[in-house]
């Protein structure tokens, strides 16, 4: 799991109570949809690089 760090960040009053909702709508906690919303803007404008692909499993019992 990829290190995780903590800052202070500073926003509107009238932004962090949307984002209070939405997390609330959306079952997450404020922190989590935070998260959420800036991976996917990343994602979006390609400045996220997008983790390797995992090579399949092999069974165990060789099948």
């Amino acid at each position: 799991m990829a290190e995780r760090k903590s800052f202070l960040l500073r926003i509107d009053a009238e932004v962090l109570d949307a984002l209070k909702k939405w997390a609330d709508d959306d079952l997450r906690s404020l922190n989590a949809q935070i998260e959420y919303l800036l991976r996917k803007a990343l994602k979006e404008h390609r400045r996220l690089r997008e983790p390797a692909p995992q090579p399949p499993q092999r069974d165990p019992s060789g099948k």
